[in-house]
């Protein structure tokens, strides 16, 4: 069991396949229900909130973009998680509890 660890950005516990997304130019690459994996957001991402099963961010905290939005929408977010673009990949099925700030690998 592999267990990643980040800073909880907005409670809630979802299960899910990851979509790791690089940058907003890729953004077409979601699908709907999937969990965003990414560097960090800004407002331009905010569309895909609306979409998103839960949020990873590898910067941020608890008052960044990625972290604000989620509790808006009511989705799990774990923030500042070094390295998530490269620990997870798409299509993988995670467990993000963005109560713990955890990411379970499934």
């Amino acid at each position: 069991m592999i267990i990643i660890k980040g800073i909880p950005g907005s409670v809630g516990v979802i299960t899910g396949v990851a979509r790791v997304i690089i940058d907003q130019h890729h953004l077409q690459a979601f699908k709907s229900g999937e969990i965003l994996v990414t560097k960090q957001t800004s407002p331009a991402w905010t569309p895909i909130f609306m979409a998103a099963k839960a949020i990873v961010t590898e910067i941020g905290g608890q008052l960044s973009h990625a972290a604000i939005v989620a509790r808006e929408y009511g989705i799990p977010a774990v923030v500042g998680v070094p390295n998530a673009t490269k620990l997870l990949k798409s299509g993988i099925k995670i467990e993000v509890n963005g109560t713990k700030g955890t990411i379970q690998v499934l």
